[in-house]
């Protein structure tokens, strides 16, 4: 279909990544979805995508690895036929204190989360600025925005996601008119049955009496937002940072 949609969606086998690719799927849309390493997960979510409609691709790489952001783009673009949206959501909390945060363990957060961002958005310019409508939407994190005593610090994540804002605010400068680029910034989210949390469920109990909505936040919801500014409509929003996060950082 000439007039699909083509979009790549990194982090797609579970979480908000998987429930970005349900929120897009459709008739018009062709997905190529990234993943580290869970195919099987990844296979799931494009047999949705596929049963709505749309068009499914899977592909397998470590992002924090030098040449892997580029080789999911050319592999994106070869699938599809070319890139009108790239969502740049792959990622990972790291609760680690700084006492105890080693070197490689901080670099890996930010080699997977800001340093993917540059050099998926690098090797993505070029198709998206030859897309229809071109939009490149980052998923960051309340992480970096919220630091109280009640709340847990994610010394790593916090920073990765941090400058992962900053390039989203560079790129949009850069590359308006022609593209814009976003980043939606989730608070505590449900996560799939059996996937690892960040904080245990007593923990969590303790944080959702503290969140304005009472309540976790569904990947749903967060897709919604992601899927919008990935949208034709959203032609006028750039360089934001929109925050789903039951007003954790009101």
């Amino acid at each position: 279909m000439a007039d699909r949609r083509r979009v790549l969606i990194t982090g797609a086998a579970s979480g908000i990544g998987a429930a970005c690719c349900r929120a897009m799927a459709g008739p018009g849309t062709a997905i190529a979805l990234h993943t580290r390493r869970n195919r099987e997960g990844a296979e799931r979510v494009a047999e949705q995508v596929r049963a709505a409609g749309g068009e499914a691709h899977v592909l397998l790489g470590d992002l924090a690895q030098a040449g892997e952001p580029e080789r999911a783009v050319t592999g994106a673009v070869a699938a599809l036929g070319g890139l009108d949206v790239l969502v740049s959501n792959a990622g990972f909390a790291d609760r680690t204190p700084m006492a105890s945060l080693t070197d490689a363990a901080f670099t890996y957060s930010v080699d997977s989360i800001a340093t993917a961002l540059l050099r998926l958005a690098r090797a993505a310019r070029a198709p998206l600025m030859a897309g229809r409508d071109p939009r490149l939407v980052a998923v960051s994190s309340f992480v970096a925005h919220v630091f109280r005593l009640e709340h847990p610090v994610f010394p790593a994540s916090a920073a990765a996601k941090a400058g992962l804002e900053a390039l989203v605010r560079a790129l949009a400068i850069e590359w308006a008119p022609a593209v814009t680029v976003n980043a939606v910034a989730p608070g505590f989210t449900q996560k799939d049955p059996g996937a690892h949390a960040a904080l245990d469920p007593a923990a969590f109990a303790e944080r959702v009496a503290r969140i304005p909505m009472r309540r976790l936040g569904a990947t749903a919801e967060v897709a919604a937002a992601i899927a919008f500014l990935a949208s034709p409509a959203a032609g006028y929003i750039t360089g934001q940072v929109l925050h789903v996060d039951g007003g954790i950082t009101a």
